[in-house]
């Protein structure tokens, strides 16, 4: 009898160290060396640079290499040729911003064929060009948070308009529609669309769609941009003009590049979330595609290094987070 304590000691140190080796393989690492290559809408945009930076950090941060890669301009095929470099390359995985949801389809495709994993993050493409979407939040969010905060700026009545970037943009689509879907709400009855702009995520364009949309709606009360080049060639414009305290600009845009137009009383509150972090959740998604930890099923869990343990979601999708909304109270406390 005097053996049992000790089989049942030993019987519990076995299992203490069986549940120790499990959960160190259900923590499964992402692999070191890992080539992971970002393709942003544009290789200029103040926006897509801080997310790309954010990437690469988290690519360091699990010993990886990582490269940015992309046009000058957001057409919608203008990333085919920077897919098919990198397919010929055969990095590990391609983290892309699609500029068009169908037209880079084929070219992704045919890079997964060839055991490349892409992840599409800020804007997708058809399900078919990818195996995860990292998502900025729920797009409804945004885009009914849109329509809350441009009436609370306009006392819930007027003309206003959006600025939107190109009109192919999977993300802006999705988030005008649900701005649509927001304001048949009756309290948004006395509000009015009247236009639907496209700056293509070009400073001057955005700017000069900006001074054509104040004159052909004289009695424009606001204009949401949500776009992070929009928004500032629209406050740029505005902030010069005569419709400086008349006619509010809002939308998503980093607090870096708004500060000043808040400062001096152009804009008094927008939202974005930060897109620094959202690279590195997509990075993060690509290193734990390419590793074997996660297939992309709904429900799979895996390790974003400082943001903690995500889940996919329905369609691959990953979420973020919820907006933030930016005004002279709180703009100090951010620097991105």
């Amino acid at each position: 009898m005097m053996h049992k304590p000790v089989h049942a000691a030993a019987a519990a140190t076995l299992a203490a160290l069986l549940l120790g080796f499990t959960s160190m393989a259900g923590a499964a690492s992402v692999k070191e060396g890992l080539k992971i290559a970002f393709v942003p809408k544009q290789i200029n945009n103040p926006y897509e640079v801080t997310a790309d930076n954010g990437g690469m950090a988290a690519i360091k941060d699990f010993k990886g290499e990582g490269k940015v890669v992309g046009p000058s301009d957001a057409g919608a095929s203008s990333q085919v040729q920077y897919i098919n470099t990198l397919t010929t390359q055969h990095v590990d995985a391609i983290v892309i911003a699609a500029n068009d949801p169908n037209a880079v389809v084929p070219y992704l495709k045919r890079a997964m064929a060839r055991g490349i994993k892409v992840v599409t993050f800020d804007s997708d493409t058809a399900a078919a060009g990818r195996t995860v979407f990292v998502n900025q939040t729920n797009a409804e969010a945004i885009g009914r948070g849109q329509i809350q905060l441009a009436a609370s700026l306009m006392g819930n009545e007027g003309e206003f308009a959006i600025l939107s970037a190109t009109p192919n943009a999977t993300n802006q689509n999705t988030w005008i529609q649900w701005m649509k879907e927001e304001l048949k709400k009756p309290q948004y009855a006395k509000m009015k669309l009247v236009k639907i702009a496209y700056g293509n995520d070009d400073d001057q364009q955005s700017f000069v769609e900006t001074q054509g949309l104040l004159q052909a709606y004289p009695n424009l009360k606001a204009i949401i941009a949500p776009t992070t080049v929009g928004i500032a060639a629209a406050a740029r414009y505005i902030s010069s003009s005569p419709s400086k305290g008349k006619v509010a600009v809002t939308g998503l845009g980093t607090p870096n590049q708004m500060r000043e137009f808040v400062k001096n009383g152009t804009v008094k509150a927008f939202q974005l979330w930060d897109p620094g972090q959202l690279g590195y959740l997509a990075a993060y998604a690509a290193a734990n595609l390419a590793s074997g930890t996660i297939t992309g099923k709904t429900g799979e869990t895996f390790s974003a290094g400082k943001l903690g343990t995500r889940t996919i979601g329905k369609d691959g999708e990953v979420i973020l987070g919820p907006p933030q909304t930016f005004d002279a109270g709180n703009i100090d406390q951010f620097n991105f």
